[in-house]
């Protein structure tokens, strides 16, 4: 009887956590978008390294989008553009096998390059940290002592110095971070590397084992590596590369942490500057073989220059002059005589040529001086007579 209930017991007793592996060749052969893209963006929103990369603010949710769904677009385009589902059916891989590439070797590669790329010397100083503590014999592994096959994620894995005893203390967390604050801030080494020399050392292998040593002595505690490279790299002086949004405003309008930035200088550049004055000069001689040519056009007599000068003035120069019938009638002649002149004006101002917009502008802004002194010089004269 007891034997019957522990057997009816045990299948109980026993969870087995099962992995959900999407149906891939079947969404693949019928060309299924929508079916793959659910399954991406499932692996998406489920993969740690995604999740971290969330907490950490490395992933921004924008407006009403999810933060996964544009990562999710990013992993779709790269498989497709790498013909990486043509690969999945031409090589028969499994459904199981193709959900491991994506998670494990795909979407890890393109979460990496981008932190590569966004933080290039803690990336790099991360790995030279990891490299260091497995081959050093300065470090060992303290979390495998009773089992050397157990397997565990690196970032995971606890590790010390050599010397240490196999029981020795682990501290909590934050009175480590406390303990590591007293090792000394290591200097940069400026020294060039690389094929182009375009990469500073910023801390050789032999002083960054020093380094790890000393913080190893520090927080005299077994560590995890994720944990031992924050607290390595909070020593060391990194400059990293961080692209934000100009400006320090949220997409609701409030401030945030990110830093603001000013817009470019739009002032003239010293080059500007001269072009603009050598407009300036050119248009100003424009300006007086344009009145030369109206004034030939009247055969030099000034009453009929005077009278087309202001209707250039009044029809042209200014805005707030009214109607052409308006303008006749405060000169005091007809509008047959006004349209006449306007004619002789406009066909003097289409035989002229510019450069550019600039210059046109220039020798608007110069007629408009020099005609606004001869208006006012014949006013002046009226006024005395």
């Amino acid at each position: 009887m007891n034997g019957i209930q522990q057997q009816e017991k045990s299948p109980k007793s026993v969870q087995t956590r099962q992995i959900k592996v999407g149906k891939w060749n079947e969404s693949l052969k019928s060309s299924d978008v929508n079916q793959i893209w659910m399954e991406l963006h499932r692996i998406v929103s489920s993969h740690p390294l995604v999740r971290a990369s969330k907490r950490a603010g490395f992933l921004v949710e924008e407006g009403k989008h999810n933060a996964y769904t544009d990562l999710t677009q990013e992993l779709f385009v790269a498989l497709l553009s790498k013909e990486r589902f043509q690969h999945y059916i031409d090589t028969g891989m499994t459904d199981a096998e193709v959900e491991a590439e994506i998670s494990q070797i795909e979407l890890t590669n393109m979460l990496t390059a981008e932190l590569r790329k966004r933080y290039p010397e803690s990336y790099r100083l991360a790995r030279r940290i990891s490299t260091l503590i497995q081959t050093s014999k300065t470090f060992r592994r303290f979390d495998n002592l009773h089992n050397v096959d157990v397997h565990r994620r690196l970032a995971d894995r606890l590790y010390g110095l050599a010397d240490w005893a196999d029981r020795k203390t682990r501290r909590d967390a934050a009175e480590m971070d406390e303990r590591v604050k007293t090792v000394s801030f290591q200097s940069r080494d400026t020294r060039m590397v690389g094929c182009t020399g375009d990469s500073q050392i910023v801390i050789s292998n032999v002083e960054l084992e020093k380094l790890i040593v000393r913080v190893f002595k520090a927080i005299d505690s077994p560590v995890d590596v994720r944990s031992l490279r924050s607290f390595v790299m909070s020593r060391l002086p990194i400059m990293d590369i961080h692209l934000v949004p100009v400006g320090g405003m949220g997409d609701d309008g409030g401030e945030d942490d990110r830093p603001t930035y000013e817009f470019a200088d739009t002032r003239e550049t010293p080059e500007q500057d001269v072009l603009r004055r050598e407009a300036e000069l050119t248009a100003v001689g424009f300006v007086d073989n344009f009145l030369q040519n109206l004034e030939k056009s009247v055969r030099g007599k000034a009453k009929q220059y005077n009278r087309m000068i202001s209707v250039l003035w009044y029809c042209y120069l200014i805005s707030d002059s009214g109607t052409q019938l308006e303008v006749a009638e405060m000169l005091g002649v007809s509008d047959s005589l006004v349209s006449d002149y306007r004619k002789r004006i406009e066909a003097n101002l289409q035989q002229l040529s510019f450069d550019g917009v600039n210059e046109a502008r220039q020798f608007e802004k110069a007629l408009k001086n020099k005609v606004r002194e001869i208006i006012t010089v014949e006013k002046a004269e009226k006024v005395t007579v």
